[in-house]
């Protein structure tokens, strides 16, 4: 104890030592009080000292504070005390502390503490139980201390939460806590909890982070929010950034569309504030997490994708166009629409199509591309432009053919007098700047990135130097440029444009060497003993001629590759040439740039490689070397292996050609069959469901007809009867009238059907012959025919089943044309007898009236019906109009079907005809029973359902006799 008391320096021996005892003192009550109240008193005046005397009070309190927090959980104020103590102890925020060997003797004796603290790992999932507590003095403080020891020992700390059963799930509900202060220590907490453990970091983005934290941002402000919102920003990039598996969680949860609000900032003029500026960087840089080129390709494809849709670029891209946007927010703008459009292809034709608010609209690229070779802008704004401009040209041939185009003669010519991006460029090469020269030589480069014919394209432009001389070609006005020793700056861009040219394009070669001082010049400068600074020139001018060999096609006499190499040996040598070939690859800003692809840079100075040049020199050096050495004779045989590949290549591509052709045969004919097969059922639908109307239009008809000679029946014996009883000829001819026109109708109705009928027979016989198809696609057929056979099975099964319900619903029309026998028989007896009196008749003749209107009626709904089945005909005839040849081989054993059910319904009309010829002989034999004074008893004649009926009939007849 006595050393660590020497620790603490500054205080005197006779303060300490008194508070050393006081210390002692509580640390026994605490230990031996049988009274909370006297524990909690020594508790808080630990907690009063443990700012001041904080080495005493975590040496001799620490283990009787950790026995409270076990024993005393249930008095909320005691426990709060102790995590306060505790927190004191361990925590290095001592705002009173000024001098440096304090600062740091603090922060050793809060690792210390932690380490402590957290060797019992008990001791952890101790305060995280705590956490659980709703009440506020507990909750909060044991938050603030979890934070403490997260930032003392982190991953220590970090491994007990992981293995601790529910651990980081309760550090998530503070997310959800309703008092802000413990909300946003949480997110500090978790800020400290997912540093750089991608374990931790997938539980809790699982645990629904994104969601939670989003609502936050979005409560508190979005970008107009407060340090809450920076900290919930970082902790969403501490989740993100990295980590695959969180990234493509974040996109399939839709989160991606919920970023767009952020930088909804538009044409903000009033000054934007600082934390504004802060939150708006992290946000941007949050962006730039899920498109980042380090991540995996289809990852990022699929978030640059999602950001197009969702109106994030757009959004982004309005910022980058507005006035009054800080200069550091519009630098980091610029970059993350690069990452957002690079290598896809949507984004950057929406890239193209963007325009400056300006009078008249120039396009955003050429916006960008003035402030890049504009000496008087940042450097860090110009470095961000060129980063874009790179970005929209990676591969995207489109995008390269564009820029290029601007620089031909044609379209010069057609723009007038507005300024085109190739024109920039050119502008840019050839100015007073160095480092105008550089960038534009590099954009240039990118705009002929692995694109041979934008590099012969780019052989067309002639430039115009001065008044009266002809003009010259850019390749030659770049050489012209380099031979006149500019900057180192300017020289090593134009070389690693002319590089980038002459890589992979033979043609550009020999331009190349078509100028006689070409080759002169790049051997003079590689031959030449000069310093470390011109030493990277040699370098890249060695790789120049290199690049001249390994693609030259020979075409020119003087400059062909065996005459080259022996240049070199003569001038340079060999072993000198690959010397100085060596100082690009081991310059020390080579390696720099080429682990990124951004170019990002201290000072001007720094910038000397491209990311991409240095892929083409880690690929050509190797070759270029085994170039040099190679004799004439290994050079024909390589030659001619050369084109022993070609013939190969050709042979493999047109087979290659003939499979995809076959292949998009295969691909019709399939299609054609799944065509052919999908008409087949819906024509074996259609018929099916034609041939089951024909069915119940022809039920319909047969019940109209027998419900029709019903009525007529009904209706002859109630005009006898009248006849009889006296009721007066005209209205019994008025009557039969009415019966007659309804007779003439119903003749009409049948006549209608009968023509339908016959239409649809011709219809069937209409269709063509199953031969002529048979001999068009037999293979076809033959391949069916058992999947034909069942289906045919299947169907005569179907309509062996509708024949039984036929039967049953003939079993059914019978039994109805008993009961209305019956009821027609009920009727006749009810006719009045003479001497009835005029009202009674009167009321008999209006029933009757009532059930001919309702006939009518009746008659107008079934022409309603036949014309609506006219019509479902019609649309039948065109359904079989377009029908196939399937359709004709299974009509032999349709026409069977039909046979069989011609026959059953020539069965149901005699049977109809028997039946009404018994109804006629029974009502005959009822007639002469009457007339030869029989009675007829009615239990004989009614069924059992009518008795009701009968009796009140009975009722009437008798009431009427007596009135008579």
């Amino acid at each position: 104890m006595n050393f660590l008391r020497g620790v603490m320096g500054g205080q005197s021996a006779g303060p300490q030592h008194t508070e050393a005892e006081t210390i002692q003192k509580l640390c026994d009550r605490v230990a031996s009080s049988t009274l909370l109240d006297d524990r909690r008193n020594a508790v808080r005046a630990l907690k009063s000292l443990s700012k001041k005397y904080r080495l005493e009070v975590g040496i001799q309190a620490m283990e009787h504070l950790i026995h409270v927090l076990q024993t005393d959980r249930s008095d909320s104020e005691i426990i709060g005390y102790a995590l306060d103590t505790l927190y004191n102890i361990i925590s290095n925020d001592e705002e009173e502390e000024v001098e440096e060997n304090s600062t740091r003797q603090s922060e050793d004796l809060g690792s210390q503490f932690t380490e402590i603290f957290i060797k019992q790992q008990e001791n952890v999932t101790l305060l995280l139980s705590l956490l659980e507590e709703f009440d506020f003095h507990v909750r909060w403080p044991g938050v603030k201390l979890l934070t403490s020891l997260l930032k003392q020992l982190g991953p220590q700390v970090q491994q007990i939460i992981l293995v601790s059963p529910m651990g980081v799930s309760r550090l998530m509900d503070l997310l959800a806590d309703s008092r802000e202060v413990i909300r946003n220590d949480g997110v500090l907490l978790l800020q400290a909890l997912t540093r750089s453990n991608g374990a931790i970091q997938k539980i809790v983005a699982f645990e629904n982070a994104f969601e939670r934290l989003l609502d936050i941002i979005t409560e508190e402000g979005n970008s107009d929010g407060g340090i809450v919102v920076e900290d919930c920003l970082i902790l969403l990039q501490n989740l993100l950034k990295n980590n695959n598996s969180n990234q493509n969680f974040f996109k399939e949860g839709s989160y991606i569309q919920r970023m767009k609000p952020w930088f909804e900032v538009g044409d903000e003029n009033s000054g934007w504030s600082a934390q504004k500026v802060t939150n708006l960087h992290l946000m941007l840089q949050l962006v730039r997490v899920l498109v980042s080129p380090n991540n995996p390709p289809g990852a990022t494809s699929s978030c640059q994708k999602a950001m197009f849709q969702c109106g994030l670029l757009q959004q982004l891209c309005t910022i980058l166009m507005a006035t009054g946007v800080p200069a550091d927010i519009l630098t980091e703008t610029i970059n993350t629409v690069s990452e957002v459009i690079r290598g896809c292809q949507v984004n950057q034709d929406y890239f193209a199509s963007v325009n400056a608010p300006s009078n008249p609209p120039r396009p955003a690229i050429v916006v960008l591309l003035m402030s890049m070779v504009n000496e008087r802008q940042p450097f860090v704004l110009r470095c961000a432009v060129l980063y874009c401009f790179q970005c929209f040209l990676y591969k995207n041939q489109k995008g390269q053919g564009e820029i290029v185009s601007t620089l031909l003669p044609s379209t010069i010519d057609a723009t007038g007098n507005s300024v085109s991006a190739g024109q920039l460029l050119c502008g840019g090469l050839f100015s007073t700047d160095s480092l105008s020269n550089w960038c534009a030589a590099v954009a240039l480069a990118h705009a002929l990135q692995e694109n041979a014919t934008q590099k012969e394209q780019l052989l067309r432009v002639q430039l115009a130097t001065s008044i009266g001389n002809p003009p010259v070609s850019l390749l030659q006005q770049c050489t012209n440029i380099l031979s006149q020793g500019s900057k180192i700056q300017t020289r090593v861009g134009l070389l690693m444009l002319l590089c980038t040219w002459l890589s992979n394009c033979p043609i550009a070669v020999t331009h190349f060497l078509h100028n006689s001082a070409n080759v002169p010049f790049l051997t003079g400068q590689i031959a030449e003993n000069l310093g470390e600074e011109e030493q990277l020139v040699q370098g890249l001018c060695a790789l120049l001629l290199g690049i001249s060999i390994y693609f030259n096609d020979n075409s020119l006499e003087s400059y062909m590759k065996e005459k080259l190499k022996q240049l070199i040996e003569k001038r340079i040598g060999k072993e000198n040439f690959i010397e100085k070939l060596g100082f690009i690859s081991k310059h020390e800003l080579y390696s720099r740039a080429s682990q990124k692809p951004q170019p990002n840079f201290p000072s001007p100075e720094y910038m000397i490689f491209d990311h991409e040049f240095t892929k083409l020199v880690k690929e050509l050096e190797g070759v270029i070397t085994k170039a040099i050495y190679k004799s004439s004779e290994e050079d024909k045989k390589e030659e001619e292996v050369k084109k022993t590949l070609e013939q190969h290549d050709s042979i493999v591509t047109h087979y290659k050609n003939m499979i995809r052709e076959q292949d998009l045969q295969l691909e019709e004919l399939k299609q054609q069959i799944s065509t052919l097969k999908c008409q087949n059922e819906q024509l074996q639908t259609a018929v099916t469901q034609q041939v089951s109307q024909i069915q119940q239009h022809k039920d319909q008809y047969n019940l109209l007809k027998v419900q029709l000679g019903k009525d007529n029946q009904h209706q002859g014996s109630y005009s006898d009867g009248a006849q009889m009883n006296g009721v007066q000829p005209e209205e019994i001819g008025r009557l039969r009238e009415e019966i007659e026109e309804l007779k003439s109708n119903q003749e009409l109705l049948q006549s209608q059907l009968a023509e339908k009928d016959s239409f649809i027979e011709n219809l069937k016989s209409s269709q063509p012959l199953p031969g002529t198809n048979e001999q068009q696609s037999s293979e076809t057929a033959s391949a069916r025919d058992s999947e034909q056979i069942a289906e045919l099975k299947q169907e005569l099964a179907t309509l062996k089943s509708q024949l039984n319900s036929q039967s049953s619903e003939i079993t059914k029309l019978q039994t109805e044309k008993q009961e209305l026998l019956q009821k027609t028989e009920a009727f006749a007896k009810s006719v009045p007898v003479p001497g009835e009196s005029e009202t009674v008749i009167a009321t008999k003749t209006t029933d009757v009236e009532g059930r001919l209107s309702a006939l009518l009626q009746e008659t107008k709904e079934l022409k309603n019906e036949i014309k609506a089945l006219s019509e479902e005909r019609t649309a039948i005839k065109e359904q079989l109009d377009s029908s196939n040849s399937t359709i004709a081989i299974l009509q032999n054993e349709k026409n069977k079907l039909e046979v069989d059910i011609t026959e059953s319904k020539k069965e149901q009309d005699d049977l109809l005809v028997l039946l009404a010829d018994q109804d006629q002989k029974i009502f005959s034999l009822k007639n002469k029973l009457k007339e030869l004074g029989h009675p007829v008893e009615e239990e004989d004649e009614l069924e059992s359902g009518d008795q009701d009926d009968e009796d009140d009939e009975d009722e009437d007849d008798s009431k009427e006799q007596g009135h008579i």
